[in-house]
């Protein structure tokens, strides 16, 4: 399932543009489409894994100030 969300979030990002400069620009500008679906499932389920051990809710990254 991670795989499929991945590669739905990656098939979007690739036809509309990803933010700019983030992970997931950077990494389609370099590697394969399939490539980077697999990489962000499994960032996506270090996170997870991480959640579940930790028993804390998630908390979305800050944007660093300019």
């Amino acid at each position: 399932m991670l795989i499929i969300g991945s590669s739905a979030v990656v098939l979007q990002a690739s036809k509309r543009g990803a933010p700019a400069g983030s992970w997931l620009e950077q990494m389609l500008a370099r590697k394969p489409r399939m490539l980077v679906s697999v990489a962000l499932a499994s960032k996506t389920a270090r996170i997870i894994w991480a959640l579940l051990m930790s028993k804390e809710d998630y908390r979305a990254p800050v944007a660093a100030a300019a």
